[in-house]
C-alpha cells in the first residue's frame, strides 16, 4: 500500500458529514502502518478513533484553557529549572496530582515578586483544563473591579455564580492592597461559598497572617482567612526574581542596523493645497 495513496472522495465526504474530518488528516498514515504490521480490521478502526478521541481531548482541553483566561506558555514542562527558586519540589508533585481538587482543598502559593508564582499557578490551571476540569484565572484586583461594578447594574449575583461554581478558581496577586467594606464582604462569600465545595489557587506577596489587616473587617477577615487556611497546601517559593532574565539588552554579535532613511510622505500625509 503505497503512502502517496488517495483516498476515496466519498469516504472524505462521508467522515466530513458525520463531523470526522479531522481523521483525514492522519488516515492515509494509519492505512500504512495497518498494511505495514498487517492489523486487522477493529485493531486499525480501534487505532483511528483513539486518534480522533486524542485530537478531541485535546482540543476541549484548549477551550477549557481559554476560557480559563490562562497563559498557554505557562506550562510546567516550560518552567526554567536553571531559576534560582527553591520550593517543596514533594509537595509540588503532590498538587500535580490534582487531587486537591477533588478532596475540594486550597493552594496558597506564597514569595517575593518574580519567583514564579503565577507561573505555578497557571501550570496547575492547565493540567486541571487537561483533565477535564474548569478553571477560571482571575487577578484579584480586576475581580473585586468587576463585583463592585455589577452592583451597579445589578449583576453581582451572577458575576459571584461564576466564581463560585468553576471547579478550580485562580485568585492571582491576592492581598496587595487594603479592601472596602464591599470588596471584604465579597472576599468572604467567596471564601465561604467554595469551603468544601470547590478549590482555589491563591498567590500572594503576603503571608496569611498578613490578609487579615488587608480587610475593612476584622471579624470578616478572621473568619474568611481561618476557613481558607485550614484546607490549604502552603507552597513556598523563595529565591532571586526571574524578571531581570527578560530585560532587553544589546547582543554584541548582533549590531543595530544602520539608522533608516527617512520615509517618504503617503499621499494622505501630505497637506492638501489650496
Amino acid at each position: 500500500m503505497s503512502a502517496r495513496r488517495q483516498l476515496d472522495p466519498e469516504l472524505v465526504t462521508a467522515l466530513k458529514r458525520l463531523k470526522l474530518g479531522r481523521i483525514i488528516d492522519t488516515l492515509i498514515e494509519r492505512l500504512v502502518l495497518a498494511d505495514k504490521q498487517d492489523l486487522s480490521f477493529e485493531e486499525l478502526l480501534l487505532l483511528v478513533l483513539r486518534d480522533e478521541i486524542e485530537r478531541r481531548d485535546s482540543s476541549a482541553a484548549e477551550r477549557r484553557a481559554h476560557d480559563a483566561h490562562l497563559d498557554p506558555e505557562m506550562r510546567l514542562e516550560r518552567f526554567d529549572k536553571t531559576a534560582k527558586v527553591s520550593y517543596d519540589k514533594r509537595l509540588l508533585a503532590e498538587l500535580t496530582s490534582l487531587r486537591f481538587i477533588n478532596s475540594h482543598q486550597h493552594i496558597v502559593i506564597l514569595g517575593p515578586v518574580g519567583v514564579g508564582k503565577t507561573f505555578v499557578a497557571t501550570a496547575l490551571g492547565q493540567l486541571a483544563c487537561q483533565h477535564g476540569y474548569h478553571v477560571c484565572f482571575v487577578r484579584a484586583d480586576d475581580m473585586l473591579r468587576t463585583l463592585r461594578q455589577s452592583r451597579l447594574d445589578n449583576s453581582r449575583e451572577a458575576e459571584m455564580v461564576k466564581l463560585t461554581t468553576v471547579d478550580l478558581l485562580i485568585l492571582d496577586d491576592f492581598a496587595l492592597e487594603p479592601m472596602t467594606k464591599d470588596e471584604s464582604r465579597d472576599v468572604y462569600q467567596l471564601f465561604l461559598e467554595r469551603t468544601a465545595r470547590g478549590s482555589m489557587i491563591v498567590t500572594s506577596n503576603r503571608d496569611t497572617a498578613e490578609w487579615i489587616g488587608m480587610f475593612a473587617d476584622v471579624l470578616l477577615a478572621q473568619s474568611a482567612v481561618d476557613r481558607f487556611n485550614n484546607t490549604a497546601f502552603d507552597f513556598v517559593m523563595e529565591g532571586e526574581s526571574y524578571r531581570p532574565r527578560l530585560k532587553p539588552k544589546l547582543d554584541p554579535k548582533n549590531p543595530p542596523p544602520e539608522t533608516p532613511a527617512p520615509r517618504p510622505a503617503t499621499a494622505r500625509g501630505r497637506r492638501r493645497r489650496r
